[in-house]
């Protein structure tokens, strides 16, 4: 049986990407930076990336997204576009953590993922090697976070966050494009049966939204 051929998606930040995944292979990677937001460039940038790698929609066995933390409308986009993929093609869905990317490319025994919430305010978490949550995924000030953290064999992962008390540990600057990673994952879940229906995908804000935020009850 050939591996799982995956189209990821990740909208979720200031740079996008999308990328093809067969099994853990990234067959193809494109980066979108779009200061406009990525609604009204995304279909076509996927329509390049099958054309140039000569894949049909109905080839792709299943859809990856990333599922946040990130930007509110940039979440939903990336979401939305992939659950309506998969609706028109009779396909599934993995919807994948930014943060449980990001320590995918780490090579410690924990890695301590870090993403810029702004507002003074991390979004974090701790994975293991085998990507399993340690500590669970926050949104938190930095220094809160960092005394939270566990000991041990532990390095920072980030894409767009200076961390500058890493306390002697190591910390790595991932690549921005996060879709490829995104694939590899979701590639891994969708031979364990674990893919999803669309309508069973929602995402994950770790924070409210600003209009949740500052929303009041009339009184």
């Amino acid at each position: 049986m050939s591996a799982p051929l995956i189209l990821a998606i990740d909208t979720t930040g200031e740079v996008g990407s999308i990328a093809l995944v067969r099994g853990q292979e990234v067959i193809g990677e494109i980066v979108i930076e779009s200061a406009d937001g990525f609604a009204h460039v995304l279909f076509q940038q996927i329509e390049r990336l099958l054309r140039t790698h000569e894949i049909a929609m109905n080839q792709i066995d299943a859809f990856a997204s990333a599922s946040g933390p990130g930007s509110f409308t940039g979440v939903r986009v990336g979401l939305t576009a992939a659950k309506g993929l998969a609706e028109a093609t009779g396909r599934k869905v993995v919807a994948v953590s930014n943060l449980q990317a990001l320590a995918s490319c780490g090579t410690h025994a924990l890695r301590a993922t870090v993403i810029d919430a702004r507002r003074g305010e991390i979004y974090g978490a701790v994975y293991d090697s085998d990507l399993r949550l340690v500590r669970e995924e926050v949104v938190v000030n930095f220094e809160e976070w960092l005394a939270s953290l566990p000991a041990g064999d532990l390095e920072f992962v980030t894409c767009n966050f200076a961390v500058e008390d890493a306390g002697g540990r190591p910390v790595l600057q991932a690549s921005r494009a996060l879709a490829g990673a995104i694939g590899r994952i979701a590639a891994l879940r969708f031979a364990q049966g674990l893919a999803e229906d669309p309508a069973a995908i929602d995402a994950n804000y770790v924070r409210r939204s600003d209009a949740e935020l500052f929303w009041r009850e009339p009184v």
